[in-house]
């Protein structure tokens, strides 16, 4: 909810296997929203497992 009311455009999906085994959901984020996105995560101190960005390689974790 944090990142639609600062109008950042999100969808919900399954976080990929390469990522996590088991049933987690993730946010999905255009990529000009990181810094955005980051400074709502420290600002409002929200626990999360990581931030990915998919590469030719996979996923690369940013976080």
């Amino acid at each position: 909810m944090l990142l639609e009311y600062a109008d950042i455009e999100i969808d919900i999906r399954p976080t990929p296997k390469e990522i996590t085994a088991g049933c987690a959901l993730s946010i999905e984020f255009p990529g000009e929203s990181l810094n955005s996105v980051q400074e709502i995560i420290a600002n409002e101190q929200v626990e999360i497992r990581g931030l990915f960005r998919k590469s030719d390689q996979g996923y690369e974790q940013i976080i």
